[in-house]
């Protein structure tokens, strides 16, 4: 209990210097633990999301409706602070500005506190660091198109390497929510549809930031991303067997893989049990039976949620207790329910201070290995030593426009003039036209989660930080004369916009037809947190404007590309057998014109792959491929619920053929191993790259299981005329799922391992029978398929 914590004597020692040991050196954590009172205990437990301006201010706490914080700065850090937040993700700061501030906040914090302790300041970097002037790059939704992990680690120790300069200590990304419901506003955050896929792709990203020694925080656990009707914040109707098999296994993985420090809990309910209380998951799941030793950190207000969303909690006294009870070491993202509130409690009797020393130890041991409890550290950020940082530099931009290209997704590509339509032929590009309304918009390339999209919306006499280049303007540059109109917004076109589309589709040789949406928050745009969709259609006035374009491009003969871009796919049906081509990317960043002229021209071959399916109609389809038998096509409903494109579906410039099918067994042990090989070519003339996929189908199960899942993928990079061998090692556990008494099991019986190009594309197929006892496996499992390429 809590007797005798507020009479503990603060002993004579210098506040900015902290607590000596014997040795000269700072008390271990658990000495600073002993020796804190409770208000400095609960000080710790607590961020303070700071406003920070470049006109001389110091920083002070952020008001804000749903914290209510109205104490002074002096006040709120007078026993010590654990988190600063968002320090340079909150209003457009100059860099070295906010490094000065942050320098300033931590020397009087670490002078407020007697044992000396900084802050650890955390960002938002889901789309690159959320600052103004930091690059933009593709969202997350790319990097799963691109099926290029080693690509997305290299973006991750960029962006990690800025913020350290910064003096930033932890990171609000990846996410790792597997998209169920494409109209869930969040589904550009995600990395796709597949469990293996977003594990992969995240643990990449996760193991890049922490190489650059920042603590990844994933998020966001679990089930977010599987609300009713795609609502954001709604509740989850799930069984613990879908919650294990397909939205739990990407958590292990960049735990396990890729070394993730921290984890956020979700807003959501599964089953009337809010993520924030739920004791199950935050203890006995993540640290009981993972072993998970880092911090779990509160989703924005998620705490206060238990009382005025949720209504699990009487007031913030008994939401603290609840949240506290269930594993969350850090409200966030200021202090409410774990200041006063948490602390009447303790002092009440009715929370153990235990449970407060538990989480205290998890964040002063964080501390500890971010240096913040060493006798020397700086309060300083390295960038002011360095005298000046570009966090748009050459290199940012380069990587952003090599993800960018690898992530765009060629649809469709029909004929023109007896070719394809794509790559546009040199002639092409000399009478051209872009319309519609992303054409000249540069927000058409940034997700909810980029700095000028999340923060700049609302300060519109601030200008862009990073440059942007539009569709149109790119066209214009490299191509000289191009007839181009805006047609109006994602939301708004009026006729007279759709009349003068159609007047230029139908003037040009090729027209090129910019459709999508507009990333921001809570009803401020088509897409991203909050903006959920009631359908599947096309926002706005776009689906009448692009048939009525269509239509003139058709009247005139004109090549008609279309091009979406998007923060989640779109019903295509209506329209797919009409474009000459069409291209899908996802928020590209701020590279994504010039990628996407790369592509359309020739000069880059596309190589990107669908991270989700694409419906032909607006409703009825299943959430994703990952679908059981009763959820497909059937004889028994009039309704075909297949996608238009597949999950995994891209086309190329050049042409692949494969050979030299081998699995090295057709009957393995339940804890043995089948090695899969097969060869590709590329049999065109142009250099390009073919993703090998790897689908586990379990044809007879205990309980129903999808009709098939990717359990490996290889991106393979051939020059034309080129091959390569590629070799899957599948281990017994990939075959594993959570049987009928709820524990994760690999069974005998027959699976089949198909090798293709797409989740609907199959090249080959063998067949491996799994023989002996039914083997319970965890979180010590075998969670990848290593893959092995040779250059033949």
């Amino acid at each position: 209990m809590t007797s005798g914590a507020a009479e503990k004597q603060a002993p004579a020692s210098s506040p900015a210097s902290g607590m000596p040991d014997p040795a000269g050196g700072r008390l271990s954590v658990d000495e600073l633990v002993e020796q804190m009172t409770l208000e400095e205990k609960l000080a710790q437990l607590v961020g303070v999301w700071v406003n920070a301006s470049s006109d001389g201010d110091s920083v002070a706490p952020l008001q804000n409706e749903m914290a209510g914080e109205t104490r002074s700065w002096e006040d709120v850090i007078a026993s010590g602070l654990g988190q600063i937040t968002r320090m340079y993700g909150t209003v457009p700061l100059e860099p070295l500005d906010g490094a000065r501030r942050l320098a300033a906040a931590q020397e009087q914090i670490m002078a407020a506190s007697r044992f000396g302790i900084p802050a650890q300041v955390h960002e938002e970097c889901l789309a690159g660091l959320a600052a103004w002037k930091a690059t933009a790059f593709p969202v997350p939704l790319a990097w799963g198109a691109t099926f290029n992990p080693a690509l997305v680690r290299r973006m991750a120790g960029l962006i990690g390497g800025q913020m350290k300069a910064l003096g930033v200590h932890q990171g609000l990304a990846p996410v790792l929510d597997v998209v169920r419901d494409l109209r869930w506003g969040r589904v550009e955050e995600t990395i796709g549809e597949d469990p293996h896929l977003v594990g992969t792709v995240a643990s990449a990203y996760v193991s890049g930031l922490e190489g650059a020694g920042i603590v990844a925080t994933l998020k966001h656990f679990v089930g977010y991303s599987a609300s009713r009707a795609g609502r954001n914040h709604a509740p989850v109707s799930m069984g613990p067997r879908e919650l294990a098999d397909v939205m739990l296994p990407p958590f292990e993985m960049a735990l396990k893989h890729g070394g993730a420090r921290s984890v956020m809990h979700a807003y959501t309910d599964i089953d009337g049990v809010p993520a924030a209380a739920n004791r199950a998951l935050l203890t006995s799941l993540l640290r009981d039976e993972w072993g998970f030793a880092g911090t779990v950190v509160a989703d924005y207000f998620g705490v206060a949620f238990l009382d005025v969303t949720h209504g699990v909690a009487a007031d913030s006294g008994e939401a603290a207790a609840l949240a506290l009870t269930a594993g969350v070491d850090v409200e966030l993202p200021t202090v409410n329910c774990y200041g006063r509130p948490l602390l009447e409690r303790v002092r009440s009797g009715a929370v153990p201070e235990s449970l407060v020393d538990t989480a205290l130890r998890r964040v002063l041991r964080q501390k500890q290995e971010a240096g913040l409890l060493s006798p020397g550290f700086d309060p300083s950020p390295p960038v002011l030593a360095m005298g000046s940082i570009d966090l748009d530099p050459a290199a940012n931009r380069e990587l952003a426009r090599e993800i960018a290209t690898q992530s765009l997704v060629l649809l469709t590509n029909r004929k023109h003039d007896g070719g394809p339509s794509l790559p546009l032929p040199a002639a092409a590009l000399t009478s051209l036209g872009v319309v519609g309304p992303l054409a000249q918009d540069p927000f058409a390339m940034l997700g909810c989660y980029s700095f000028d999209a999340h923060v700049g919306a609302s300060h519109p006499d601030v200008p862009m930080g990073i440059s942007v280049p539009t569709v149109a303007a790119v066209a214009a540059h490299r191509y000289g004369s191009v007839r181009s109109a805006a047609t109006g917004t994602c939301e708004a076109i009026t006729e007279e916009q759709i009349a003068e589309a159609c007047e230029i589709a139908a003037s040009v040789d090729t027209c090129v037809i910019m459709v999508g949406d507009n990333a921001g928050l809570f009803g401020r745009g088509t897409s991203g947190e909050g903006n959920d969709a009631a359908d599947l259609r096309l926002p706005g006035d776009q689906h009448r404007m692009l048939e009525r374009v269509l239509a003139a491009a058709e009247d005139a003969g004109t090549r008609a590309v279309v091009v979406v871009l998007s923060g989640r796919p779109y019903a295509q049906g209506d329209f797919v057998g009409r474009a000459a081509a069409i291209v899908q990317g996802f928020f590209p960043g701020e590279e994504g014109a010039e990628a996407l002229w790369d592509v359309l021209s020739g000069v880059a071959n596309p190589s990107g792959k669908l991270p989700v399916s694409v419906p032909r109609t607006s409703g009825g389809q299943p959430g994703t491929y990952l679908h059981s038998r009763l959820a497909g096509p059937s004889g028994v409903s009039a309704l075909d619920p297949s996608p238009l494109f597949s999950f995994g579906h891209g086309l190329s410039y050049t042409t692949f053929e494969f050979s030299n099918h081998e699995a090295s067994t057709s009957t393995m042990s339940t804890s043995g191993t089948v090695d899969v090989a097969v060869s590709v070519a590329n049999t065109g003339t142009v250099d390009g790259a073919e993703v090998v996929q790897l689908y586990l189908e379990d044809p007879v199960g205990e309980v129903v299981r999808p009709v098939r899942e990717l359990i490996g993928y290889a991106r393979v990079e051939l020059a034309a005329g080129a091959s390569a061998r590629v070799e899957f090692t599948v281990h017994a556990d990939r075959t594993s799922f959570t049987g009928l008494d709820l524990k994760r099991v690999v069974t005998p019986g027959l699976v089949k391992l198909h090798v293709s190009t797409s989740s609907t594309a199959d090249i080959h197929t063998h067949e491996v029978t799994l023989h002996g006892e039914r083997r319970v496996v965890g979180f010590e499992r075998e969670m990848l398929t290593p893959v092995t390429v040779t250059r033949l």
